[in-house]
Protein backbone atom coordinates (compact mmCIF):
# COMPACT_ATOMS: atom_id res chain seq x y z
CA UNK A 1 0.00 0.00 0.00
CA UNK A 2 1.35 2.86 -0.58
CA UNK A 3 1.84 6.40 1.67
CA UNK A 4 -1.40 7.92 -0.27
CA UNK A 5 -3.69 4.78 0.06
CA UNK A 6 -2.47 4.57 4.16
CA UNK A 7 -3.30 8.08 4.05
CA UNK A 8 -6.61 9.25 1.94
CA UNK A 9 -8.74 6.78 3.61
CA UNK A 10 -9.14 4.34 0.41
CA UNK A 11 -7.22 0.83 0.77
CA UNK A 12 -7.68 -2.76 2.09
CA UNK A 13 -10.68 -2.23 4.37
CA UNK A 14 -13.37 -4.19 4.81
CA UNK A 15 -16.68 -2.26 3.72
CA UNK A 16 -17.97 0.99 4.05
CA UNK A 17 -19.50 1.55 6.88
CA UNK A 18 -23.19 1.63 5.56
CA UNK A 19 -24.66 -0.88 8.40
CA UNK A 20 -28.22 -0.22 8.23
CA UNK A 21 -29.07 -2.19 12.04
CA UNK A 22 -30.77 -0.45 13.75
CA UNK A 23 -30.58 -3.28 17.06
CA UNK A 24 -32.76 -3.95 19.54
CA UNK A 25 -36.43 -2.15 19.68
CA UNK A 26 -35.56 -0.77 15.52
CA UNK A 27 -32.85 1.64 17.35
CA UNK A 28 -35.07 2.98 19.67
CA UNK A 29 -35.19 2.79 23.74
CA UNK A 30 -37.81 2.85 25.82
CA UNK A 31 -38.89 6.10 27.04
CA UNK A 32 -37.25 6.97 31.04
CA UNK A 33 -40.02 6.64 32.94
CA UNK A 34 -42.76 4.17 32.72
CA UNK A 35 -43.10 0.39 34.47
CA UNK A 36 -41.88 -3.06 35.70
CA UNK A 37 -44.78 -4.99 35.40
CA UNK A 38 -45.08 -8.71 36.97
CA UNK A 39 -46.40 -11.03 33.85
CA UNK A 40 -47.92 -13.29 36.50
CA UNK A 41 -49.83 -11.04 38.69
CA UNK A 42 -49.41 -7.55 37.01
CA UNK A 43 -48.09 -5.39 40.22
CA UNK A 44 -46.66 -2.55 38.91
CA UNK A 45 -43.48 -1.05 40.08
CA UNK A 46 -42.01 2.20 38.85
CA UNK A 47 -39.36 1.90 36.42
CA UNK A 48 -35.92 2.97 37.85
CA UNK A 49 -33.11 4.40 34.93
CA UNK A 50 -30.27 2.07 34.59
CA UNK A 51 -31.88 -0.80 36.70
CA UNK A 52 -33.13 -3.63 34.06
CA UNK A 53 -36.73 -4.55 34.59
CA UNK A 54 -35.66 -8.26 34.79
CA UNK A 55 -33.10 -7.97 37.98
CA UNK A 56 -36.16 -7.77 39.60
CA UNK A 57 -38.31 -9.72 41.56
CA UNK A 58 -42.04 -8.98 41.97
CA UNK A 59 -42.57 -7.84 45.36
CA UNK A 60 -46.18 -9.70 45.91
CA UNK A 61 -45.60 -12.81 44.33
CA UNK A 62 -41.93 -13.26 43.69
CA UNK A 63 -41.44 -13.65 39.73
CA UNK A 64 -39.42 -11.71 37.67
CA UNK A 65 -40.34 -8.48 36.49
CA UNK A 66 -40.30 -7.49 32.84
CA UNK A 67 -40.54 -3.51 30.91
CA UNK A 68 -44.23 -2.79 30.26
CA UNK A 69 -43.75 -1.32 26.90
CA UNK A 70 -42.00 -4.92 26.23
CA UNK A 71 -44.93 -7.06 27.36
CA UNK A 72 -47.45 -4.38 25.61
CA UNK A 73 -45.38 -5.46 22.34
CA UNK A 74 -45.14 -9.33 23.04
CA UNK A 75 -49.03 -8.72 23.90
CA UNK A 76 -49.38 -7.30 20.70
CA UNK A 77 -47.67 -9.75 18.45
CA UNK A 78 -49.30 -12.97 19.21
Amino acid sequence: MSELERNSGFGLGHGQGTGGGRGRNNGGGYSVGGFCICAKCGEKIPHQQGVKCTTLKCPKCGHTMIREELLNEKRNKG
